[in-house]
């Protein structure tokens, strides 16, 4: 009997000393579990912060970006406005390739004469009282008219439509010419000269668009003739062009924004 007392004794020392270890292991891994979904939380909440900072980033780099380019604009619209109404430097001028006016183009003095720019020309009147309305319709017609109702540019070639007829020629850059007017501003002609002696085509053409570096032309007025120098002297005549592809409302549209 004694020793039976002794065997179970044991039995439930080892059974509980099972069970103490048992419990131990079993906090050790709540606590390592525990402390792996704390490092994960801190790694999520790094993680979090770190998306945070760089939005916020992302976001003072895009007003930075758009205060800049706001500032560039405006700067740009100035400086292109000013040369656009003749004040420049004579450095600021480069010179130009007759791709800048590629393309088809159509006269404005047509529309003139059908009364579809008497809105423009009234808006000048409101804007400036010099000259009344019916005066600055004498005054641009003089300067719109021309027989070449259309011109097309394609590469070197230039094709004046006159009548329902034809005409083309080849043409080479001859440099520019800055003009001093006598309100005070000032313009550049760009000129081309013909490369072959053709009697149906001028021997010299001149670009005026506002322009006075490379780029693409919305509009011009061209001087034509075969006395260069003379060319030059003509600041009363200046037949103008507009792409092909504007009516009447278009073109309106674009003088007024002038």
């Amino acid at each position: 009997m004694k020793k039976s007392l002794i065997k179970w004794s044991s039995i439930a020392a080892i059974s509980a000393l099972l069970v103490a270890c048992q419990e131990a292991e079993t906090s050790q891994e709540a606590a390592e579990e525990e402390e792996e979904q704390a490092v994960e939380s801190e790694l999520e909440e790094n993680e979090e912060e770190e998306i945070h900072n760089n939005e916020d980033e992302e976001h003072n780099q895009e007003e930075s970006s758009h205060d800049h380019d706001h500032v560039h604009d405006h700067a740009h619209d100035e400086d292109s406005q000013r040369i656009y109404d003749g004040y420049f430097e004579d450095e600021e001028v480069e010179d130009r390739d007759l791709s800048d006016w590629e393309g088809e183009w159509e006269s404005v003095y047509p529309y003139l004469q059908d009364g579809d720019l008497d809105e423009v020309f009234e808006h000048k009147a409101e804007e400036n009282e010099e000259m009344t309305e019916e005066e600055y319709k004498e005054y641009y017609e003089e300067g719109y008219e021309t027989d070449v109702d259309h011109i097309v540019i394609e590469g070197s070639i230039v094709t004046f439509f006159e009548d329902e007829e034809e005409y083309s020629g080849e043409y080479t850059y001859d440099g520019y010419e800055i003009l001093t007017y006598e309100a005070g501003n000032r313009g550049v002609r760009f000129i081309f000269e013909l490369t072959e002696e053709n009697e149906d085509m001028p021997q010299f053409i001149q670009f005026s668009d506002h322009n006075i570096f490379p780029t693409d032309s919305d509009h011009f007025h061209l001087y034509w003739g075969d006395d260069r120098e003379e060319l030059l002297d003509n600041v009363t005549n200046w037949p103008t062009y507009y792409p092909s592809e504007l009516d009447s409302e278009d073109i309106v549209h674009e003088m007024i924004s002038h």
